[in-house]
């Protein structure tokens, strides 16, 4: 995924200034791909230059509402059906896992009871985000408890695996 595709899916709900996207990307897709306001900023004049979205209003001092043109549009729909998803095959956390051979069983397992607080505490962020958000019925809101439930059953199972293996070191 991209920055230029996530722009362009939350531009396909409404349009949005950069404001609203940075807030909307604070509190929904940090989660999933986080980005600075920078990066925003720059992504989005980006787009526009491509001719993927463009002004669709003008505010004071400076703001602009961005709205998806039919060439995003396409982009994004060419993206969600003809890209195949990147396989993140790199784990730091697993890549220790390898290793806690070279620690004490205290050490390792300390490591591994550490990684299931991590993902109890991260399940907790994630169930409290979720009593926050105004739930609707639009796309965005179906589509983001779908990818919020991933991550909550995601912290879940990590929790309970780190549980096993550390009851695994002797």
């Amino acid at each position: 995924m991209s920055l230029r595709h996530a722009l362009l899916g939350l531009l396909s709900d409404r349009q949005a200034s950069g404001y609203d996207l940075l807030k909307t990307f604070d509190t929904s897709l940090a989660n999933v791909w986080p980005a600075t306001q920078s990066q925003i900023y720059t992504e989005l004049s980006k787009l526009a230059d491509a001719g993927l979205i463009s002004v669709a209003a003008e505010g004071p001092r400076g703001r602009k509402e961005y709205t998806l043109a039919p060439e995003g549009l396409a982009e994004l729909r060419h993206w969600l059906t003809e890209t195949a998803p990147q396989r993140n095959t790199r784990s730091d956390i697993l890549l220790r896992v390898f290793f806690l051979g070279v620690l004490t069983p205290d050490q390792a397992r300390d490591y591994l009871t550490g990684l299931a607080d991590l993902s109890a505490r991260e399940h907790a962020d994630l169930a409290a985000l979720a009593d926050t958000i105004d739930w609707g019925e639009d796309g965005l809101s179906v589509h983001g408890r779908i990818a919020l439930e991933y991550g909550l059953r995601f912290n879940a199972m990590r929790r309970d695996w780190a549980e096993w293996a550390a009851a695994q070191i002797t």
